[in-house]
């Protein structure tokens, strides 16, 4: 949960960082790309523990 939580920090940080500064858009795609390989992988792992917790 804890490397969750710095992979939205560093997502939310890359993507204000890239909309900020003039000629780093590329940190604001770098950003949103993260967050949704996050929310992707964390939906993953939800689901997965809902799946186990139905066979036992």
């Amino acid at each position: 949960m804890v490397l969750f939580l710095l992979f939205i920090l560093v997502a939310i940080a890359l993507g204000i960082i890239g909309a900020v500064v003039k000629g780093l858009f590329y940190l604001l795609i770098i950003g949103i790309a993260l967050f949704l390989v996050n929310l992707f992988l964390s939906g993953l792992r939800l689901g997965h523990r809902r799946a186990k917790s139905h066979l036992g």
